[in-house]
């Protein structure tokens, strides 16, 4: 049953994947405003097709330009975070040339970052500066790879120094920057555990399309997605200081989501309703 399974839903997602590249091309074509707001849509059919149900905790800032600063675990965290609002993110270079998932990061307007040419980094900064002056929301991965699942590698300043740069050349007076953990907690309803959250990262030397496969052939899996108290770029002396504070705040959110530590309380900056938790999100609703 787990191979006929993984049969239905890889045809399921070649169908929707294709019509979803035909429409979103033609978006592009004809510079529509909803060439933004598509690929949530497209993303929130993929999340209810393989079984991914989100639970949000906290809400995303209503600030805008946004800066989305989060741990990275699985190629599942594209489709995950992109069903939430309409969005981009920054890759490395090497992603857009990657068969079918680089078309998609390019439909997704994805910012390329290629970290060993300095004109390309200035590029991309730019690229950057521009979609922050358009108030867009921009995710940021600051460890600069995928873990195991099971904890949250260091970030690494000389990304955010990136994003600071951007900030820098956008000429805006703030831009806010929101810390993000993601944690994969249950398959089946059932706890995962340390041994077996891994089965759902994507990390080191794997191949990419054994590893869909594995997650396609099993069941239901629950994401968390923690949001934190949201920041002013001005509110740090430097990107260092930056990168500690915002790795400290999406581990002990990450903590909380995978072990049940208590999360830590939000700011009401940070707030969109009157509580600090919103009911669980189900991918396709408002």
């Amino acid at each position: 049953m787990t191979v006929l399974r993984a049969l239905v839903l890889t045809m399921g997602l070649i169908l929707v994947s294709a019509v979803g590249v035909v429409i979103q091309c033609t978006l592009f074509w004809l510079d529509l405003p909803a060439a933004r707001t598509f690929p949530m849509r497209y993303h929130r059919t993929v999340c209810r097709l393989i079984g991914l149900r989100i639970n949000l905790h906290g809400a995303i800032a209503d600030a805008r330009p946004l800066l989305l600063v989060s741990n990275h675990v699985s190629w599942l965290d594209i489709t995950v975070i992109g069903s939430l609002v309409p969005l981009s993110f920054v890759a490395k270079q090497e992603v857009a040339s990657w068969p079918v998932f680089g078309l998609f990061a390019r439909l997704q307007r994805s910012v390329f970052i290629d970290r060993d040419s300095r004109r390309g980094a200035h590029a991309a900064n730019a690229a950057l500066a521009e979609r922050l002056k358009a108030g867009e929301v921009i995710v940021l991965f600051a460890e600069g790879t995928s873990s195991d699942g099971n904890r949250v590698l260091p970030f690494k300043s000389a990304i955010l120094g990136a994003a600071e740069q951007a900030v820098r050349e956008s000429q805006l007076p703030e831009v806010a920057i929101q810390p993000m953990a993601i944690a994969y907690t249950h398959r089946h309803g059932l706890l995962i555990g340390r041994l077996e959250r891994p089965f759902y990262a994507w990390y080191g030397d794997m191949d990419l399309l054994p590893h869909i496969w594995g997650v396609l052939k099993h069941g239901p899996v629950d994401v968390s997605i923690a949001l934190g108290p949201v920041h002013a770029t001005a509110d740090f002396a430097d990107r260092k200081q930056l990168a500690r504070a915002l790795e400290g705040e999406v581990r002990r959110m990450f903590t909380a989501e995978v072990y049940g530590a208590p999360s830590p309380p939000q700011t009401e900056r940070g707030k969109r309703g009157k509580e600090d938790l919103t009911p669980a999100y189900r991918a396709g609703g408002a």
